[in-house]
């Protein structure tokens, strides 16, 4: 069996990061904590070499090794967060000073322009409407002149004074249509309105369906969340699981 590896121990006067010369800079603690982690990283690889544990003297050293990479992790967590304490005083100063002023859905900026959007719409709205009835209106007397000019020309066989004025007519009516597209460009842009689609769901069980077949992979990922959810929360019994019970190391 292999020999278990002792657990490193420092002394309490014992400075793992000491270095030479008397005017070098103490170690951090943050130098500490890493050197710390860093040597029971090691310690860590020499037992994890794919050997099962053999005996009850070689679980309970690698289980104080893990307690110690716990301990050093909370440590290092701990020093991480009073780091960085500093910083996010100072970004929740700046986001206070903003807010009132930037804040999305609830900053001046936002209010006011809502307010002002409910103003804008109804008439912004009403004048596209006006402008797309006018649109159609000119695009129905461009279609009317096309036909009767079509009709003309076709009857004007042999006659060309009579087809004459059916190539008049159907210069008109190009004129007409070139007006139409004209009217529909100014009834659909410029308007200061933006169109926004959003879907309204009225059959749960069509949408199930439908999203099964489009994205099955994304499907079974929220469904299996949901069952994990509900067998953290006690659950023992899920429809079109099994509920399996493992027992890992803690």
């Amino acid at each position: 069996m292999r020999p278990a590896p002792a657990i490193a121990t420092v002394a309490d006067d014992f400075n793992p990061l000491a270095v030479k010369g008397h005017n070098a800079p103490p170690p951090s603690d943050f130098d500490i904590i890493r050197q710390e982690i860093e040597d029971l990283y090691e310690e860590a690889k020499n037992w994890a070499d794919g050997e099962p544990i053999q005996s009850q003297e070689m679980h309970d050293a690698i289980e104080r090794l893990r307690e110690s990479l716990h301990e050093a992790g909370k440590r290092a967590d701990a020093l991480r967060v009073e780091e960085k304490k500093p910083l996010d005083e100072q970004v929740k100063a700046i986001q206070d000073k903003f807010n009132p002023l930037i804040q999305p859905k609830r900053g001046r900026v936002d209010m006011a322009k809502s307010a002002l959007d409910a103003l804008l719409t109804p008439y912004r709205t009403r004048i596209a409407q006006e402008k797309a009835a006018e649109a159609a209106k000119v695009a129905a007397e461009a279609e009317a002149a096309r036909t009767a000019a079509t009709e003309a020309i076709r009857a004007s066989s042999g006659n060309l004074a009579a087809r004459e004025e059916a190539e008049e007519k159907l210069a008109d009516a190009k004129k007409l249509e070139r007006q139409a597209g004209r009217a529909n460009k100014a009834a659909t842009t410029g308007l200061g309105l933006r169109t926004v689609w959003r879907a309204e769901l009225v059959d749960e069980a069509a949408a199930l369906d439908w999203w099964y077949g489009e994205r099955p992979d994304a499907f079974r990922e929220l469904i299996q969340s949901l069952a994990d959810e509900s067998v953290r929360r006690g659950v023992r019994k899920v429809p079109g699981f099994n509920v399996v019970e493992e027992k890992r190391a803690a």
